[in-house]
């Protein structure tokens, strides 16, 4: 799907707000992992994101989108939210 940047930018602003960090560049998705808002859909940075489909298979309006870091979003392959990369501080880190 290609997406607006008013929609690419509505979606970003449902990712979780931290108190410390500028929300216009800086949120969490729904792992806690970190994710930049100016690496959308860049899979070659630690921070990039991705709109992802809360219900997959369900519609494209805003309610069944959220923003994942992009390896979570990935490892969502069975349609569930795995979270794989969470944060540690202010970097991002791999569970196992």
């Amino acid at each position: 799907m290609s997406w607006t940047d008013e929609e690419i930018q509505k979606v970003w602003e449902k990712g979780q707000r931290d108190p410390y960090n500028d929300p216009n560049v800086w949120r969490k998705d729904e792992c806690g992992a970190w994710m930049n808002r100016a690496p959308y859909g860049n899979r070659n940075f630690d921070y990039g994101w991705e709109i992802d489909h809360i219900s997959p298979g369900g519609s494209d309006s805003l309610s069944n989108l959220r923003p994942l870091q992009w390896k979570n979003n990935v490892d969502k392959s069975d349609g569930r939210l795995k979270c794989n990369i969470v944060s540690d501080g202010n970097k991002n880190v791999v569970l196992h």
